[in-house]
């Protein structure tokens, strides 16, 4: 390399430097405020998709930290009590008493009561007396202010989200910016501190066995913290040798600030007996806001210490940065924990793109100012756009579920996800198909993650005879051992596949699993089968996603089947199949119609019951001698029996059965499913909805109820509630639809549960991002890169639209007799042939127009 050559390199590299140097958060926007009466419960993720979360609370704490592979809700698996992770500050005016706090709100009254007096983690800790959040995922904010304090600070946290970019968008990282504010008259010295314990070997669990089946001990083992400089930032890296490497809990972490000045640190502490190394730290930082290193000692969880010092004139704010990455590369499989070799680790995809979490920092630390602005763009287009308050919580807030601990990536890039995660383990794992069949929001935001669980479905999960398990084993080379199939499960697969080459117009993708697909669709027309007699109809047993097998007609799998057929058509005329397509059109004719004939009630569609062992239908109304087996529908109203026509509508299929049957049907759930009050309701299962709450049950019963009905019938589900909330958008029933929005998120207040996570079984259960799907009933949005075409609505506005790849905004403004349309593109490029404004006309261009990032494209439609 020549001089001039490393000069400018050199150049560069210090430009890049001072820019990182400098860098400080934008300001953010926000969609929900939280005041001091409802931050109990929040706790909003930091980290990426597939790398594990540290949540930051609604009073500033970190919580929940779940980055060593496994879920940790209600407890901390690091370190507890004083002891856990936490942000002070010094405060230092030039006349007056220093004084020192905890970076943290005040106590709730819920938390007072212990048998040793520690409810609490920094229950001993000064704290701040006001706190309030303000949030738009995955923007969390923080108000701290004190009477008898001359700041106010705001807590920034976020990690990158960019849809389109899952890698940008899957950073093992939490983000924290303090900003502090002098509100007095008096310049003042102040000191931000961020303390954290090497827990590397301690995530909460009490024991495992290694390959040998020798029980092993667990936890910190002499772990090691070094202080050290990188380009640009500067911090604590810490790491174990003692701990097995080959352990889940073994990795490394780092707590880094890219402050150029100011900087003390500590990388230990005098011996915690009677709880002395907090006192030590405390009156170290107490006494200057600065931290003086201490000698080595041995210990298994040493404690860190970081700090920054600033001076802050009256009425300036100044922030103070800190980044927590972390690396914990031994993901094992579903089940188990064990340290044998090969076959129950399967690794995370993030150790894949980083070594350590000091790369971590390396690597993101340049890229970080871009990645905030592509987050901010994206946050700021959603909630600029024409969408109600309500669809626009739900649909961002769930979004946290894709970096939750339900969903992983294995080295490979594939996405797998459980369908919640309890406190301490995984939920139903899997990739259960009858769970994720019914959120949308990974397909239309992130189109790769989407295709290679279709990928996983249909090429490693699908057997000869086109039985697809619906529980996927890992590694891969054991998905089909679970060797069971649902029948709903299987059938909502075909639909995104379907979808997934639609909003990609890739025709390899679609050749690559036409096979598959077509033994898939087969499987339900083998002799005894779901639809053995070919007729179009779903007679046979039929496991669902209720976690019981119906027997006999229902609309639950019939709508599944129905739109799986009329999928299967498409995709086959496009493939010159054309037996397979006429078939599959006659069938879809002949079970629409029997349907319509035969389910619908008048009121909503019901369930034909059949003997489990000659599928003849079972006459238990007028024969009350008839055995009638367990766990089914009967005359129920189901709240989401039109979950298939859902996503019909979405997919642009059109009505799978007679519209005004549809449109009944969900009047019909509104009615005889929605309490606006829950405390005269019986619910002998679980309890998602209490006291004066309001929302929609699972199922009613009109017109009487089974002596044993399917296990849930009395639960209330945000995923199905929302499925039903999204059917009566598309029906132009937009009053009840928002009522039943509105029910769901009023009880995701911040006192009583987290705004970012809805359980159904288990924490951040993947069918609760079904709340994306009204954010596409509302704008009417559909894309088709096989057709180059999109749909929206005609309704003057503008939308936010996605397709995985490629995202911008759709403005709608009326203008005379026509509509004038502008298009722009914020992230990736989308070629267009025409652009249908539902029930406004269409443009059709004279050639396919390409519109690539920054890009805008304005026409009127007439």
């Amino acid at each position: 390399m020549t001089r001039s050559c490393i000069c400018v390199l050199l150049a560069f590299r210090l430009a890049a430097q001072l820019a990182m140097a400098q860098w400080q958060p934008a300001p953010w926007p926000v969609l929900k405020h939280y005041d001091k009466d409802h931050l109990y419960n929040i706790a909003l993720p930091l980290g990426g998709i597939g790398t594990g979360t540290v949540s930051l609370g609604g009073r500033g704490e970190l919580r929940d930290w779940e980055i060593m592979n496994k879920p940790a809700k209600g407890f901390s698996t690091v370190t507890v009590g004083n002891n856990a992770p936490f942000f002070a500050i010094n405060v230092r005016p030039v006349n007056g008493k220093p004084m020192t706090k905890a970076l943290l709100g005040p106590l709730d009254p819920a938390e007072y009561l212990h048998y040793e007096g520690r409810p609490v983690n920094q229950h001993g800790f000064p704290r701040f007396t006001d706190a309030s959040f303000e949030a738009a995922y995955p923007l969390g904010q923080v108000n701290l202010s004190d009477p008898k304090m001359p700041v106010r600070v705001r807590i920034k946290g976020f990690n990158p989200f960019v849809p389109g970019d899952a890698d940008a968008s899957g950073i093992p990282m939490a983000v924290l910016a303090y900003e502090v504010t002098n509100t007095g008259r008096e310049p003042l010295t102040v000191s931000v501190c961020g303390s954290m314990r090497n827990f590397i070997g301690k995530d909460g669990s009490q024991s495992r066995k290694d390959w040998k089946g020798d029980v092993i001990p667990l936890g910190a083992k002499k772990n090691q913290n070094r202080y050290r400089a990188g380009d640009g930032f500067r911090g604590i890296y810490m790491f174990s040798d003692s701990v097995d490497r080959q352990d889940p809990a073994w990795g490394t972490l780092a707590l880094t600030t890219n402050s150029p000045s100011g900087v003390s640190y500590r990388t230990s502490s005098r011996s915690n007996d009677w709880e002395n190394a907090m006192l030590d730290f405390w009156d170290d930082f107490s006494a200057d806001g600065q931290l003086t290193e201490q000698d080595k000692l041995v210990d298994d969880d040493p404690l860190a210490s970081l700090a920054v010092q600033k001076t802050i004139a009256p009425g300036q704010t100044q922030t103070y940065s800190f980044f927590i990455t972390w690396s914990f590369p031994n993901r094992p499989a579903w089940s188990s924990f064990s340290l044998q070799p090969g076959q129950h680790t399967v690794g995370n995809y993030y150790a894949t793109q980083y070594a350590n979490a000091w790369e971590v920092m390396t690597k993101t630390l340049p890229r970080l100012p871009a990645l905030e602005q592509k987050t901010l763009q994206f946050v700021n287009a959603f909630l600029a756009s024409t969408y109600p308050d309500v669809i626009k919580e739900a649909a961002l807030f769930n979004l946290a579920t894709l970096r939750s601990q339900t969903v992983f990536r294995i080295p490979s890039g594939h996405l797998m996800g459980w369908e919640g995660i309890f406190d301490e383990n995984g939920s139903c794992f899997g990739s259960c198909t009858h769970v994720w069949n019914y959120e949308q929001a990974t397909a239309f935001l992130f189109a790769d993650l989407s295709q290679s669980m279709r990928d996983i479905e249909f090429n490693h999960a699908t057997s000869n005879t086109g039985k697809m398990s619906f529980r996927v084993m890992l590694p891969l080379s054991k998905a089909q051992d679970w060797n069971n199939a649902a029948a709903d499960g299987q059938m909502g697969t075909v639909l995104k596949l379907y979808r997934d080459w639609h909003l990609s117009g890739n025709p390899e993708f679609l050749r690559r699993n036409w096979e598959p697909v077509k033994r898939v669709m087969s499987y339900a027309w083998i002799p005894g089968g779901w639809d053995g007699n070919q007729d179009g109809v779903m007679e046979g047993r039929q496991h669902n996603t209720m976690d019981v097998d119906y027997f006999g007609p229902n609309p639950q799998m019939g709508f599944w089947y129905l739109g799986a057929l009329k999928a299967t058509a498409e995709m086959a005329t496009a493939m010159k199949d054309k037996a397979l397509a006429q078939k599959c059109l006659d069938l879809y004719r002949k079970g629409s119609a029997w349907m319509d004939q035969h389910l619908f009630n008048g009121e909503y569609y019901e369930h034909k019951i059949t003997d489990p062992k000659t599928f003849a239908f079972l006459d238990w109304e007028n024969n009350p001698n008839v055995a009638v087996p367990d766990y089914q529908l009967g005359k129920g109203c189901l709240v989401d029996q039109l979950v298939g026509q859902m996503m019909a509508h979405m997919l642009g299929l059109g009505y799978l059965a007679k519209p005004e049957n549809i449109q009944k049907t969900l009047q019909s759930v509104m009615k005889y499913n929605y309490l606006d009050n829950f405390s005269d309701h019986f619910n002998n299962m679980r309890s998602y909805v209490m006291g004066d709450e309001a929302g929609l049950l699972m199922a009613s019963w009109p017109k009487g109820r089974l002596k044993v009905p399917f296990p849930y019938f009395a639960e209330s589900m945000t995923g199905f509630e929302y499925t039903a909330a999204v059917g009566m958008l598309y029906e132009g029933q937009t009053e009840n639809a928002l009522k039943c929005l509105k029910s769901i998120r009023d009880r995701f207040d911040g006192r009583k549960r987290n705004p970012f996570n809805e359980p159904e079984c288990g924490h951040h259960y993947a069918r609760s991002m079904t709340s994306w799907n009204a954010v596409l009933a509302w704008s009417g949005f559909r894309y088709s890169g096989v057709t180059e075409s999109m749909a929206l609505t005609s309704r003057p506005g503008t939308y936010f639209w996605s397709n995985g790849s490629a995202w911008g905004t759709c403005t709608v403004a009326p203008e005379g007799a026509v509509n004038r349309v502008s298009l722009t593109v914020l992230n990736g490029k989308i070629r267009l042939r025409q652009v249908e404004l539902q029930g406004g006309g269409t443009q059709r261009f004279k050639q396919a127009q390409e519109v690539g990032e920054g890009g805008k494209l304005d026409f009127k439609v007439l």
